[in-house]
């Protein structure tokens, strides 16, 4: 795998420095506090890193800005129904989509690569583009891995079934595969098993 290039060093320290404004904390698995988005950022890239260490720059960069300042835009600013949760969505797509664009052209990239990544954090052909594919993948397992449990607590089961089978429904075999290898707590093992009955 080649050196990272300056300017990529450069964008993940940026991204970094904006996750690390969000008032949201959140814990390792160490038990240290991180800023919510920053801690997710860093999970992003050391999945994506685990099961495609060969993958395109552009690809590591939309991991890391997955969720860049994500806090900015509340979920209870839309209205608290299917329509408004897609409306939240997508807002939410743009909105990092031109942050990452803007820090992007600051540390020197060209114009195709800033599109590709926008693309990608846009979910852009999404089942049709190998590398949209890999990167909702890692989404879904970083999901899996550290938010579902504490998410399906919060939720009667029949929501977290349902929630799961359109996860399942989001990512390539590969991506099956690896969700099945994860090291899921007994009760979240549990739920998979029931979505996937």
């Amino acid at each position: 795998m080649p050196l990272p290039s300056a300017r990529f060093a450069a964008a993940l320290e940026k991204f970094d420095t904006l996750n690390g404004e969000d008032p949201n904390q959140d814990t390792d698995a160490e038990g240290r506090a991180w800023p919510k988005e920053l801690l997710y950022g860093h999970r992003m890239s050391a999945c994506l890193a685990r099961v495609a260490p060969a993958a395109p720059e552009a690809v590591q960069l939309a991991a890391r800005g997955q969720h860049i300042r994500r806090w900015v835009i509340p979920r209870q600013d839309f209205p608290m129904d299917r329509a408004g949760y897609h409306q939240w969505r997508n807002t939410l797509k743009k909105y990092h989509a031109e942050v990452a664009g803007q820090i992007l052209v600051e540390v020197g990239y060209d114009e195709a690569t800033i599109a590709r990544v926008q693309a990608l954090l846009q979910k852009q052909q999404l089942t049709r583009d190998a590398d949209v594919q890999l990167l909702e993948d890692v989404i879904c397992l970083v999901f899996l891995e550290y938010y579902f449990l504490d998410f399906a607590r919060q939720h009667p089961e029949e929501k977290i079934i349902d929630i799961v089978q359109k996860t399942w429904r989001k990512m390539s075999a590969q991506g099956h595969a690896l969700a099945l290898q994860l090291p899921l707590p007994a009760e979240a093992q549990s739920l998979v098993a029931k979505a996937l009955a």
